[in-house]
């Protein structure tokens, strides 16, 4: 059993979600959501239960970007196309994609194909994908998994940027300390839970 102590998480700010693996960072991020249902306790957005809002209202306002990446065969510019058409809305035009592949340092021609692509590149195509839907939460899980320092500093650094300009809410999970430290305004920090 995993026990979470009272958080608070601040609006428009980028909190990160330390501790080491077991400690329940992911599970965090699906209750918020509500992927999870908590045993005990309850959890509030704006104000009201999340048990009382509808789950694909509260996922659109919430988004979690997994850990594991899951890109469809074919092209950048399908993979946006297939998202949005699942999510039921308005394809962004070329220009967008391409501003939003900047930002998570993922500047390839839409035309590329995904499956020819390191797991590094699929990762920031990954987040992306999903931070062009402008949540008002956004929830990443290990977002620097697969990349090397000087790519997650970049990454980081222009997602930061974003969001802050865009007054939107970001949940960070990281084990890297020196990231949390760098570009979190708040640190949550969780321990395994004792017997």
């Amino acid at each position: 059993m995993i026990r979470y102590p009272n958080i608070k998480i601040a609006k428009g700010k980028t909190t990160f979600i330390h501790g080491p693996s077991g400690c329940g960072k992911s599970t965090l991020l699906k209750l918020i959501n509500g992927t999870t249902s908590p045993d005990s306790g309850e959890i509030f957005y704006k104000g009201n239960n999340i048990e009382n809002i509808d789950t694909i209202d509260l996922r659109r306002e919430i988004l979690l970007v997994a850990q594991s990446v899951f890109l469809f065969t074919g092209t950048i510019e399908e993979n946006f196309k297939k998202y949005y058409e699942y999510r039921d809305r308005d394809l962004p035009t070329k220009e967008t994609m391409e501003k939003f592949l900047k930002i998570c340092s993922a500047e390839f021609p839409l035309e590329t194909r995904c499956e020819t692509m390191s797991g590094g590149e699929r990762q920031r195509v990954y987040i992306a994908i999903f931070l062009s839907f402008m949540p008002d939460v956004l929830m990443l899980d290990e977002p620097t998994s697969a990349l090397d320092n000087t790519s997650s500093d970049i990454m980081m650094s222009n997602i930061k940027n974003f969001t802050n300009d865009n007054e939107m809410t970001t949940i960070v999970v990281s084990h890297y300390l020196t990231l949390a430290e760098k570009y979190g305004d708040e640190i949550i920090a969780l321990e395994r839970s004792k017997p």
